[in-house]
């Protein structure tokens, strides 16, 4: 099982709440930024290309705990730029856990290690590392455009398993990802000690670099079909069933961009994570100003065509588990009827084998012989 049952509880508790009250527009996740600042440059990402005034900014300990005490989610999630490189991370991750908060720390776990050993956290239940992996070593230092990553995220996550550390896994998948790759990862996560994984395609952020490699919503669900289905037992995914049978393309699901609000230093971010369209000065006044209607795929909002991502899909798996009978049926079948067995995914899975994807599917496009390393017709 990829979420302990203790959190589980918190969770649906908070939800029956939330539904009790009758409430729509509830927080499930605080996405809570405290800088942009990161020790890596990926060509995805959208929060590292800001200058360099803005990057040696840090949010203050107290505005943070303020955004947790007003969002009051169950969860919180710390992004950045990089978590271990804020300051007051140790302040903060203690706070949170007094609150009784489940804190996901969102780290690509260079400096992983090094924090534990010089007992910057203590291991609790409360606390996950979450580490930023984009698939196998080749794979994974392609997309963050540093070789060596990989190899010391995995030194740092074996040592977190350890020590006692909850440590999950943060993937994201971009256009010419090799399913059998993919699932050779979650394999090799398995063997490493990782209590469960976390997928998601990639968002088209206006700032990032590397535009050309987002999925589109069809060309996601065949790629998600193809890796979620004939899964092995072993897996352990650390999000809810519904939400990867959405990416499956087996549910049909509209975004809920209220479910993961998201403070970081210039204030509440509108409307979601994952767009910038300003910022509010409260929790209260981003939840009940926000246009909701103008977001998700049903809109027409050309900026969320193709967004599939867990931060504004999963909420909506979640709140249909705990809304109707049908929602928590198929959320007990997922978990216990898991293995998805798919004779056509199989058989795609298997065409893939061989082709060209990644970093040598780029080079064929180029038009760049794999083997001799120089371009088709040149002299």
């Amino acid at each position: 099982m990829g979420v302990p049952i203790s959190q589980m509880w918190t969770v649906a508790s908070y939800v029956l709440k939330q539904k009790i009250r009758r409430k729509k527009h509830y927080p499930l996740v605080l996405m809570l930024e405290p800088l942009f600042r990161c020790n890596l440059a990926c060509a995805g990402c959208g929060k590292i290309q800001y200058p360099a005034h803005i990057l040696k900014r840090d949010m203050s300990l107290e505005d943070a705990l303020k955004a947790v005490d007003d969002c009051d989610a169950p969860m919180v999630s710390i992004p950045g730029g990089e978590p271990l490189l804020y300051p007051h991370i140790t302040e903060l991750v203690q706070e949170l856990i007094r609150r009784k908060k489940y804190i996901y720390l969102c780290t690509n776990a260079i400096l992983l290690e090094k924090a534990l050993k010089d007992g910057m956290f203590k291991p609790s239940k409360y606390l996950t590392f979450s580490v930023h992996l984009d698939g196998r070593r080749d794979e994974h230092d392609f997309a963050v455009c540093r070789d060596g990553t990989y190899d010391k995220a995995i030194v740092g996550i074996q040592y977190a398993v350890d020590q006692g550390y909850r440590v999950t896994t943060n993937t994201t998948l971009f256009e010419g990802t090799d399913p059998n790759a993919v699932r050779e990862f979650f394999d090799n996560m398995m063997d490493v000690g990782v209590e469960g994984m976390m997928i998601s395609p990639g968002y088209a952020y206006d700032k990032a670099p590397d535009q050309a490699n987002f999925l589109h919503r069809k060309e996601t669900n065949n790629l998600f079909e193809m890796i979620l289905s004939n899964r092995k037992k072993r897996w352990h995914f650390n999000q809810s069933p519904l939400f990867l049978e959405f990416l499956m393309g087996s549910r049909e699901y509209d975004c809920t961009p209220w479910g993961n609000p998201t403070y970081n230093i210039f204030g509440w971010q509108k409307p979601c994570y994952l767009l910038q369209e300003g910022y509010v000065d409260s929790f209260k006044e981003l939840q009940e100003e926000t246009p909701w209607e103008n977001y998700g795929h049903r809109s027409g909002n050309e900026k969320c065509r193709d967004c599939m991502v867990h931060s504004g899909y999963e909420a909506t798996a979640v709140d249909h588990t705990f809304s109707s009978f049908g929602g928590m049926w198929g959320t007990i079948k997922a978990m216990v009827f898991n293995k998805y067995a798919n004779p056509n995914a199989m058989k795609k899975l298997k065409e893939e084998e061989g082709k060209p994807h990644g970093p040598e599917a780029h080079l064929v496009q180029l038009g760049i012989d794999l083997e001799s390393g120089e371009r088709a017709g040149a002299a």
